[in-house]
């Protein structure tokens, strides 16, 4: 009843100023840490309905479920049908799986966990130089930038990388500048391989949603959640589903990622080296509901840090007001469209309107 209490006497205008004041030390969720809190600010705490259970108190077992794993071994060789009968599953029932045999060098990936690491871990007064929420700006340092005030801050801290394939190096903090520009490359071309297969579990031609430009630009962001003294309280990121059209996290070996599935929160295990689809709102509303977006969160942690690097992709910059609705290739007189169109910017505006308060923003976009 305390955490009730101490989250809903939290006026929105007492949380603006105490979130100014957070944002004002440019040292983020990890200048608390340093700081050495031993209770988290108000503005981090979560209603307890949002929360974990205790497994005590935990009712809803997850055990047997498991986020499906595709290896994309084999796929030039005589499995790709088998493949792409697997993502078809994993689109339809589940919005995530994970893939092995990638393509992906894992010493690109181990490379760049670790400088997303020493980025976020490096002395504040070099960090502090990226720090801003101001979304012109191609790479910025950033906690909570898009704060509804009506919601509890997450326990996350993140780099962002506007455009990644469009950045120069230089651009890049030296930290982690080689790696970054390494792996945006190759996640490019996954993302381009996984494109295909999408088009194709659709039953539509290989290089469809490719031609269609739903995804021609990636913003990458390297996320760091750090240990927390009262992880019982807040989320490293509330619930929530991605406002793009499709995401490939990579993650490290800690563990904390949930995804909401037959109503249980089941974990994404971490396999070294894997990357994670994640398919988003646009995903579900231009296939009309065929594919899944879900809600995930990331657990708060007491003994450990996390990183994670997610690739977000998007139409490229010159259709940014292209609305997009149910794809006519896919809607009959028995499958009629769901949704009305709408652009990237408007979906957004609302999805920050609504806040992460776990409910999708797709229901807004529903014809009547």
């Amino acid at each position: 009843m305390a955490t009730t209490a101490i989250v809903h006497n939290c006026s929105d205008d007492e949380r603006v100023k105490e979130l100014k004041e957070f944002h004002e030390t440019k040292a983020g969720v990890k200048g608390l840490v340093d700081a050495g809190v031993a209770k988290i600010p108000r503005i981090f705490i979560h209603p307890p309905e949002n929360l974990p259970k205790p497994s005590s108190e935990d009712h809803s077992s997850s055990i047997g479920l498991h986020v499906p794993v595709i290896d994309f071994n084999g796929l030039e060789n005589g499995q790709r049908a088998e493949i792409i009968d697997k993502i078809r599953q994993a689109a339809e029932t589940w919005g995530f799986f994970q893939v092995v045999n990638h393509g992906i060098p894992g010493s690109i990936i181990d490379d760049l966990l670790d400088e997303a690491r020493q980025f976020h871990e490096q002395p504040l007064e070099v960090k502090k130089e990226w720090f801003s929420h101001d979304e012109t700006k191609k790479v910025t340092y950033y906690s909570n930038g898009f704060f509804n005030p009506s919601m509890p801050a997450n326990w996350k801290d993140g780099l962002s990388c506007r455009e990644a394939q469009q950045l120069d190096e230089e651009q890049i903090p030296q930290i982690c500048r080689k790696s970054v520009s390494e792996y945006v490359k190759h996640v490019i071309q996954l993302k381009e391989t996984i494109s295909e297969l999408l088009s194709e579990a659709l039953g539509l031609s290989r290089d469809f949603l490719d031609k269609a430009g739903f995804m021609k630009t990636a913003s990458l962001v390297c996320n760091y959640y750090p240990t927390c003294p009262e992880p019982e309280l807040t989320l490293g990121i509330a619930s929530h589903s991605d406002p793009d059209f499709l995401t490939l996290l990579l993650q490290d070996d800690i563990g904390g990622l949930q995804i909401m599935h037959q109503n249980k929160w089941v974990d994404v295990a971490p396999i070294h080296g894997a990357i994670i689809a994640n398919l988003g709102d646009f995903m579900q509303l231009i296939t009309n509901d065929r594919f899944k977006s879900v809600g995930h969160r990331v657990v708060a942690k007491r003994d450990s840090s996390r990183v994670s690097v997610a690739s977000f992709f998007y139409p490229c910059s010159s259709d940014k007001l292209k609305p997009f609705g149910p794809m006519k290739e896919l809607l009959s007189e028995h499958n009629p469209p769901l949704y009305r169109e709408t652009s990237g910017p408007e979906y957004v505006a609302y999805y920050r309107l609504k806040g992460l308060d776990g409910n999708s923003a797709l229901p807004h976009f529903k014809l009547s």
